[in-house]
Protein backbone atom coordinates (compact mmCIF):
# COMPACT_ATOMS: atom_id res chain seq x y z
CA UNK A 1 0.00 0.00 0.00
CA UNK A 2 0.91 3.38 -0.65
CA UNK A 3 1.12 6.03 1.94
CA UNK A 4 1.86 10.30 1.36
CA UNK A 5 4.65 11.02 3.88
CA UNK A 6 5.05 15.18 4.36
CA UNK A 7 8.43 15.71 6.67
CA UNK A 8 10.77 18.20 7.18
CA UNK A 9 14.67 17.97 6.59
CA UNK A 10 17.23 19.04 8.90
CA UNK A 11 17.88 21.78 6.68
CA UNK A 12 14.21 23.07 7.39
CA UNK A 13 12.61 22.38 3.88
CA UNK A 14 9.51 20.60 3.47
CA UNK A 15 9.25 17.18 1.26
CA UNK A 16 6.61 14.86 0.44
CA UNK A 17 7.10 11.32 -0.76
CA UNK A 18 5.38 8.25 -1.22
CA UNK A 19 6.32 4.96 0.09
CA UNK A 20 4.87 1.80 0.04
CA UNK A 21 4.79 0.10 3.54
CA UNK A 22 2.35 -2.00 4.96
CA UNK A 23 0.51 0.20 7.38
CA UNK A 24 1.23 3.86 8.11
CA UNK A 25 3.53 3.16 10.93
CA UNK A 26 6.02 1.36 8.68
CA UNK A 27 5.56 4.16 6.48
CA UNK A 28 6.96 6.81 8.95
CA UNK A 29 9.44 4.36 10.21
CA UNK A 30 11.47 3.82 6.29
CA UNK A 31 10.99 8.45 6.30
CA UNK A 32 12.16 8.45 9.73
CA UNK A 33 15.22 6.41 9.19
CA UNK A 34 16.59 8.99 6.28
CA UNK A 35 16.78 11.71 9.07
CA UNK A 36 13.66 13.40 8.14
CA UNK A 37 11.19 14.53 10.59
CA UNK A 38 8.07 13.02 9.66
CA UNK A 39 4.97 15.89 10.18
CA UNK A 40 1.65 13.42 8.67
CA UNK A 41 1.37 10.36 7.04
CA UNK A 42 -2.42 9.65 5.10
CA UNK A 43 -2.76 6.64 2.46
CA UNK A 44 -3.01 7.14 -0.80
CA UNK A 45 -6.29 6.61 -2.65
CA UNK A 46 -5.88 3.56 -4.58
CA UNK A 47 -7.80 4.93 -7.80
CA UNK A 48 -5.22 7.78 -7.31
CA UNK A 49 -2.16 6.28 -8.39
CA UNK A 50 -3.46 5.45 -12.04
CA UNK A 51 -4.41 9.21 -13.22
CA UNK A 52 -2.19 10.23 -15.26
CA UNK A 53 0.17 13.12 -13.80
CA UNK A 54 2.43 15.56 -15.72
CA UNK A 55 5.62 15.10 -13.65
CA UNK A 56 7.15 11.79 -15.04
CA UNK A 57 10.27 9.94 -12.91
CA UNK A 58 13.35 11.84 -12.89
CA UNK A 59 15.55 10.41 -15.52
CA UNK A 60 18.82 9.80 -13.06
CA UNK A 61 20.79 7.59 -15.78
CA UNK A 62 20.34 10.40 -18.39
CA UNK A 63 20.76 13.38 -15.71
CA UNK A 64 24.15 11.10 -14.52
CA UNK A 65 25.24 10.65 -18.20
CA UNK A 66 24.52 14.48 -18.79
CA UNK A 67 26.34 15.98 -15.99
CA UNK A 68 29.29 13.86 -16.59
CA UNK A 69 30.01 15.19 -20.10
CA UNK A 70 29.72 18.61 -18.87
CA UNK A 71 31.98 17.93 -16.13
CA UNK A 72 34.48 16.36 -18.64
CA UNK A 73 34.50 19.07 -20.72
CA UNK A 74 35.89 21.59 -17.71
CA UNK A 75 32.02 23.02 -16.83
CA UNK A 76 31.64 23.46 -12.94
CA UNK A 77 28.83 21.84 -11.07
CA UNK A 78 27.15 24.80 -10.40
CA UNK A 79 27.41 25.58 -14.17
CA UNK A 80 26.34 22.15 -15.47
CA UNK A 81 23.41 21.68 -13.23
CA UNK A 82 22.08 25.13 -14.71
CA UNK A 83 22.88 24.35 -17.69
CA UNK A 84 20.49 21.06 -17.65
CA UNK A 85 18.21 22.76 -16.12
CA UNK A 86 17.88 25.88 -18.61
CA UNK A 87 17.39 22.92 -21.46
CA UNK A 88 14.73 20.85 -19.69
CA UNK A 89 11.14 20.86 -21.11
CA UNK A 90 9.39 18.63 -19.02
CA UNK A 91 8.53 20.85 -15.72
CA UNK A 92 8.94 18.41 -13.29
CA UNK A 93 12.25 17.37 -13.87
CA UNK A 94 13.18 21.21 -14.40
CA UNK A 95 11.18 22.00 -10.71
CA UNK A 96 14.35 19.27 -9.21
CA UNK A 97 17.06 21.03 -11.50
CA UNK A 98 16.21 24.19 -9.92
CA UNK A 99 15.80 23.22 -6.42
CA UNK A 100 19.47 21.19 -6.65
CA UNK A 101 20.54 24.61 -7.73
CA UNK A 102 19.14 26.20 -5.46
CA UNK A 103 20.52 23.96 -2.64
CA UNK A 104 24.23 24.67 -4.21
CA UNK A 105 23.72 28.63 -4.26
CA UNK A 106 23.09 28.09 -0.22
CA UNK A 107 26.64 26.69 -0.28
CA UNK A 108 25.96 23.49 0.43
CA UNK A 109 28.23 20.61 -0.76
CA UNK A 110 26.60 18.43 -3.62
CA UNK A 111 25.62 15.26 -2.20
CA UNK A 112 23.68 17.51 0.78
CA UNK A 113 21.48 18.98 -2.00
CA UNK A 114 20.84 16.03 -3.63
CA UNK A 115 19.97 14.67 -0.20
CA UNK A 116 17.85 17.09 -0.36
CA UNK A 117 15.64 15.70 -3.16
CA UNK A 118 14.92 11.54 -2.05
CA UNK A 119 12.19 11.14 -4.78
CA UNK A 120 14.52 12.26 -7.26
CA UNK A 121 17.82 11.05 -6.24
CA UNK A 122 18.16 7.41 -4.04
CA UNK A 123 20.61 7.03 -1.23
CA UNK A 124 22.93 5.12 -2.74
CA UNK A 125 23.51 7.55 -5.49
CA UNK A 126 23.87 10.28 -2.79
CA UNK A 127 26.09 8.03 -0.54
CA UNK A 128 28.10 7.63 -4.18
CA UNK A 129 28.87 11.49 -5.00
CA UNK A 130 29.10 11.76 -1.00
CA UNK A 131 32.67 9.50 -1.26
CA UNK A 132 33.52 11.03 -4.49
CA UNK A 133 33.39 14.53 -2.56
CA UNK A 134 36.14 13.37 0.14
CA UNK A 135 38.92 12.30 -2.58
CA UNK A 136 37.38 15.20 -4.91
CA UNK A 137 36.78 12.77 -7.97
CA UNK A 138 33.42 13.50 -8.91
CA UNK A 139 33.87 12.23 -12.64
CA UNK A 140 34.97 8.64 -11.32
CA UNK A 141 32.11 8.57 -8.93
CA UNK A 142 29.64 9.29 -11.58
CA UNK A 143 31.35 7.07 -14.37
CA UNK A 144 31.03 4.29 -12.14
CA UNK A 145 27.35 4.62 -11.48
CA UNK A 146 26.80 5.20 -15.32
CA UNK A 147 28.21 2.13 -16.18
CA UNK A 148 26.53 0.39 -13.23
CA UNK A 149 22.69 2.23 -14.13
CA UNK A 150 23.68 1.08 -17.65
CA UNK A 151 24.60 -2.41 -17.00
CA UNK A 152 21.27 -3.04 -14.91
CA UNK A 153 19.37 -1.73 -17.79
CA UNK A 154 20.74 -3.48 -19.72
CA UNK A 155 20.02 -6.61 -18.29
CA UNK A 156 16.69 -5.73 -17.37
CA UNK A 157 16.18 -4.76 -21.19
CA UNK A 158 17.55 -8.58 -21.93
CA UNK A 159 14.87 -10.51 -19.78
CA UNK A 160 11.91 -8.11 -20.85
CA UNK A 161 12.80 -9.18 -24.49
CA UNK A 162 12.81 -12.55 -23.66
CA UNK A 163 9.47 -12.18 -21.92
CA UNK A 164 7.53 -10.59 -24.56
CA UNK A 165 6.95 -13.55 -26.72
CA UNK A 166 5.33 -15.60 -24.15
CA UNK A 167 3.29 -12.66 -22.81
CA UNK A 168 2.13 -11.54 -26.41
CA UNK A 169 1.31 -15.44 -27.13
CA UNK A 170 -0.57 -15.98 -24.05
CA UNK A 171 -2.75 -12.62 -24.72
CA UNK A 172 -3.47 -13.27 -28.36
CA UNK A 173 -4.63 -16.98 -27.75
CA UNK A 174 -6.44 -16.00 -24.93
CA UNK A 175 -8.12 -13.31 -26.79
CA UNK A 176 -9.08 -15.40 -28.99
CA UNK A 177 -10.52 -18.28 -26.71
CA UNK A 178 -12.37 -14.89 -24.93
CA UNK A 179 -14.11 -14.56 -28.86
CA UNK A 180 -14.91 -18.14 -29.88
CA UNK A 181 -16.80 -18.52 -26.42
CA UNK A 182 -18.21 -15.10 -26.00
CA UNK A 183 -19.38 -14.79 -29.87
CA UNK A 184 -18.81 -17.52 -32.47
CA UNK A 185 -20.31 -20.58 -29.41
CA UNK A 186 -23.49 -18.56 -28.87
CA UNK A 187 -24.18 -18.28 -32.62
CA UNK A 188 -23.71 -21.84 -32.64
CA UNK A 189 -26.11 -22.85 -29.96
CA UNK A 190 -28.98 -21.15 -31.99
CA UNK A 191 -28.00 -23.79 -34.50
CA UNK A 192 -27.75 -27.02 -32.62
CA UNK A 193 -30.82 -25.71 -30.28
CA UNK A 194 -33.23 -28.35 -31.93
CA UNK A 195 -31.24 -31.09 -31.55
CA UNK A 196 -31.41 -31.58 -27.85
CA UNK A 197 -29.68 -34.88 -26.06
CA UNK A 198 -28.69 -36.50 -29.85
CA UNK A 199 -25.72 -33.75 -28.90
CA UNK A 200 -22.23 -35.30 -27.74
CA UNK A 201 -21.77 -34.59 -24.40
CA UNK A 202 -19.09 -31.97 -24.28
CA UNK A 203 -21.02 -30.33 -27.35
CA UNK A 204 -24.05 -29.94 -25.20
CA UNK A 205 -22.25 -27.85 -22.83
CA UNK A 206 -20.93 -25.65 -25.05
CA UNK A 207 -24.53 -25.37 -26.36
CA UNK A 208 -25.35 -24.64 -22.59
CA UNK A 209 -22.58 -22.11 -22.14
CA UNK A 210 -23.76 -20.49 -25.05
CA UNK A 211 -27.48 -20.23 -23.87
CA UNK A 212 -26.16 -18.45 -21.14
CA UNK A 213 -24.05 -15.81 -22.62
CA UNK A 214 -26.98 -14.69 -24.65
CA UNK A 215 -29.32 -14.46 -21.75
CA UNK A 216 -26.85 -12.74 -19.23
CA UNK A 217 -24.29 -11.05 -21.38
CA UNK A 218 -24.36 -7.72 -20.11
CA UNK A 219 -24.05 -9.28 -16.86
CA UNK A 220 -21.14 -11.87 -17.64
CA UNK A 221 -19.17 -8.47 -18.94
CA UNK A 222 -19.05 -6.69 -15.71
CA UNK A 223 -18.09 -9.51 -13.76
CA UNK A 224 -15.35 -10.00 -16.03
CA UNK A 225 -14.56 -6.31 -15.87
CA UNK A 226 -14.54 -6.69 -12.10
CA UNK A 227 -11.14 -8.54 -11.98
CA UNK A 228 -9.69 -5.81 -13.92
CA UNK A 229 -10.89 -3.30 -12.21
CA UNK A 230 -9.48 -4.67 -8.78
CA UNK A 231 -6.34 -5.08 -10.53
CA UNK A 232 -6.07 -1.37 -11.55
CA UNK A 233 -7.10 -0.23 -8.11
CA UNK A 234 -4.14 -2.06 -6.08
CA UNK A 235 -4.88 -5.89 -6.25
CA UNK A 236 -2.12 -5.59 -8.78
CA UNK A 237 0.39 -5.24 -6.72
CA UNK A 238 -0.80 -7.40 -4.52
CA UNK A 239 -1.21 -10.31 -7.31
CA UNK A 240 2.25 -9.98 -8.29
CA UNK A 241 3.54 -10.04 -4.61
CA UNK A 242 2.00 -13.29 -4.52
CA UNK A 243 2.94 -15.09 -7.72
CA UNK A 244 6.66 -14.36 -6.78
CA UNK A 245 5.93 -15.58 -3.48
CA UNK A 246 5.03 -18.53 -5.16
CA UNK A 247 7.70 -18.71 -7.52
CA UNK A 248 10.31 -18.96 -5.04
CA UNK A 249 9.00 -22.37 -3.85
CA UNK A 250 10.18 -23.41 -7.43
CA UNK A 251 13.04 -25.17 -7.16
CA UNK A 252 14.42 -24.13 -10.47
CA UNK A 253 12.60 -20.68 -11.12
CA UNK A 254 13.66 -19.72 -6.84
CA UNK A 255 16.82 -20.39 -7.54
CA UNK A 256 17.10 -18.12 -10.87
CA UNK A 257 15.29 -15.21 -9.07
CA UNK A 258 17.53 -16.08 -5.86
CA UNK A 259 20.90 -15.44 -8.33
CA UNK A 260 19.08 -12.42 -10.14
CA UNK A 261 18.90 -10.69 -6.97
CA UNK A 262 22.45 -11.83 -5.59
CA UNK A 263 23.88 -10.66 -8.74
CA UNK A 264 22.38 -7.10 -8.19
CA UNK A 265 23.57 -7.05 -4.49
CA UNK A 266 27.38 -7.54 -5.90
CA UNK A 267 26.51 -5.11 -8.33
CA UNK A 268 25.73 -2.35 -6.30
CA UNK A 269 27.84 -3.47 -3.24
CA UNK A 270 30.94 -3.46 -5.66
CA UNK A 271 30.33 -0.09 -7.21
CA UNK A 272 29.87 1.45 -3.39
CA UNK A 273 33.37 0.02 -2.05
CA UNK A 274 34.86 0.85 -5.36
CA UNK A 275 33.64 4.38 -4.44
CA UNK A 276 35.48 4.33 -0.73
CA UNK A 277 32.55 3.43 1.26
CA UNK A 278 32.88 1.17 4.31
CA UNK A 279 31.81 -2.19 3.89
CA UNK A 280 29.17 -2.34 6.81
CA UNK A 281 27.87 1.02 6.30
CA UNK A 282 27.39 -0.05 2.70
CA UNK A 283 25.99 -3.62 3.70
CA UNK A 284 23.20 -1.33 5.67
CA UNK A 285 22.68 0.80 2.25
CA UNK A 286 22.03 -2.65 -0.04
CA UNK A 287 19.60 -4.20 1.83
CA UNK A 288 17.16 -3.40 0.44
CA UNK A 289 17.49 -4.41 -2.68
CA UNK A 290 16.94 -8.15 -1.45
CA UNK A 291 13.82 -9.84 -1.03
CA UNK A 292 11.95 -9.98 2.75
CA UNK A 293 13.85 -14.34 2.51
CA UNK A 294 17.05 -12.69 1.76
CA UNK A 295 17.39 -9.67 4.03
CA UNK A 296 17.56 -11.97 7.07
CA UNK A 297 20.31 -13.55 5.86
CA UNK A 298 21.31 -9.60 4.98
CA UNK A 299 21.24 -8.87 8.94
CA UNK A 300 23.31 -11.52 9.70
CA UNK A 301 26.27 -11.16 7.43
CA UNK A 302 26.72 -7.64 8.10
CA UNK A 303 26.70 -8.53 12.10
CA UNK A 304 29.40 -11.44 11.49
CA UNK A 305 31.42 -8.60 9.20
CA UNK A 306 30.97 -5.90 12.32
CA UNK A 307 32.37 -8.60 14.11
CA UNK A 308 35.68 -9.05 12.50
CA UNK A 309 34.31 -12.02 10.01
CA UNK A 310 36.29 -12.37 6.58
CA UNK A 311 33.23 -10.93 3.90
CA UNK A 312 33.40 -14.30 2.31
CA UNK A 313 32.98 -16.37 5.16
CA UNK A 314 29.90 -14.29 6.47
CA UNK A 315 27.87 -14.19 2.94
CA UNK A 316 28.82 -18.07 2.70
CA UNK A 317 27.08 -18.61 6.50
CA UNK A 318 24.29 -16.13 5.30
CA UNK A 319 23.28 -17.91 2.08
CA UNK A 320 24.26 -14.75 0.35
CA UNK A 321 26.78 -16.50 -2.11
CA UNK A 322 26.71 -19.10 -5.07
CA UNK A 323 29.93 -21.56 -5.53
CA UNK A 324 31.74 -19.05 -8.39
CA UNK A 325 30.93 -15.71 -6.43
CA UNK A 326 32.48 -17.30 -3.23
CA UNK A 327 35.37 -17.95 -4.64
CA UNK A 328 35.80 -14.89 -6.13
CA UNK A 329 35.27 -13.21 -2.95
CA UNK A 330 38.30 -15.35 -1.73
CA UNK A 331 40.28 -14.24 -4.38
CA UNK A 332 39.27 -10.55 -3.47
CA UNK A 333 40.18 -11.05 0.15
CA UNK A 334 43.88 -12.00 -0.84
CA UNK A 335 44.27 -9.15 -3.46
CA UNK A 336 42.48 -6.24 -1.59
CA UNK A 337 40.37 -5.35 -4.78
CA UNK A 338 36.78 -6.83 -3.14
CA UNK A 339 34.87 -4.13 -5.63
CA UNK A 340 36.52 -5.76 -8.60
CA UNK A 341 35.69 -8.79 -7.44
CA UNK A 342 32.29 -8.08 -6.86
CA UNK A 343 31.65 -6.52 -10.15
CA UNK A 344 32.54 -9.57 -12.17
CA UNK A 345 30.90 -11.63 -10.07
CA UNK A 346 27.81 -9.56 -10.91
CA UNK A 347 28.87 -9.73 -14.20
CA UNK A 348 28.93 -13.16 -14.84
CA UNK A 349 25.72 -14.33 -13.06
CA UNK A 350 24.19 -11.50 -15.33
CA UNK A 351 25.58 -13.43 -18.02
CA UNK A 352 24.04 -16.64 -16.97
CA UNK A 353 20.57 -15.66 -15.83
CA UNK A 354 20.77 -13.97 -19.80
CA UNK A 355 21.56 -17.44 -21.20
CA UNK A 356 18.97 -19.15 -19.02
CA UNK A 357 15.96 -16.06 -19.91
CA UNK A 358 16.80 -17.32 -23.57
CA UNK A 359 16.99 -20.78 -22.81
CA UNK A 360 13.54 -20.70 -21.03
CA UNK A 361 11.64 -18.72 -23.74
CA UNK A 362 12.56 -21.13 -26.70
CA UNK A 363 11.51 -23.87 -24.42
CA UNK A 364 8.45 -22.02 -22.90
CA UNK A 365 7.24 -20.42 -26.64
CA UNK A 366 6.46 -23.83 -27.90
CA UNK A 367 4.70 -25.42 -24.91
CA UNK A 368 2.05 -22.38 -24.45
CA UNK A 369 1.67 -22.63 -28.36
CA UNK A 370 0.96 -26.26 -27.67
CA UNK A 371 -1.28 -25.48 -25.18
CA UNK A 372 -3.20 -22.76 -26.81
CA UNK A 373 -3.51 -24.54 -30.15
CA UNK A 374 -4.97 -27.44 -27.89
CA UNK A 375 -7.44 -25.27 -25.97
CA UNK A 376 -8.66 -23.25 -29.50
CA UNK A 377 -8.26 -26.71 -31.66
CA UNK A 378 -10.60 -28.70 -29.02
CA UNK A 379 -13.73 -25.71 -29.07
CA UNK A 380 -13.41 -25.61 -32.47
CA UNK A 381 -13.80 -29.15 -32.77
CA UNK A 382 -16.48 -29.47 -30.35
CA UNK A 383 -18.45 -26.96 -32.71
CA UNK A 384 -18.27 -28.63 -35.61
CA UNK A 385 -18.67 -32.22 -33.94
CA UNK A 386 -22.05 -32.22 -34.19
CA UNK A 387 -22.10 -30.98 -38.19
CA UNK A 388 -19.85 -34.33 -38.66
CA UNK A 389 -22.42 -37.28 -36.56
CA UNK A 390 -25.20 -34.82 -39.23
CA UNK A 391 -23.04 -35.87 -42.23
CA UNK A 392 -22.16 -38.92 -41.32
CA UNK A 393 -26.16 -39.88 -40.53
CA UNK A 394 -27.25 -38.10 -44.13
CA UNK A 395 -24.49 -40.60 -45.77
Amino acid sequence: MQFKVKAMLPQGSLVVSRVEAPDELHAERQVAERGHAVLSVAPVAAFGRFVPRGDAAFPLLSFSQELLALVDSGVTIMEAIETLSEKEQRPGVRAVLDQLTGGLRQGRALSSALEGLPKAFPPLYVATVRASERTSDLREALGRYVAYATQLEQLRARLAAAAIYPVLLVVVSAMVVVFLMGYVVPRFSTIYEGMGSSLPFMSRLLLQWGQTVEKNGPWMLALAGLPVLLLLSGGGRWLMRELLAQAWRIPMVGERMRVFQLARLYRTLGMLLRGGIAIVPALEMVSGLLSTGLRAGMRDATRRIGEGQPISQAFSAANLTTPVALRMLRVGERTGHMGDMLERAAAFHDEEMARWADWATRLIGPVLMLLMGLVIGGIVVLMYLPIFQLAESIQ
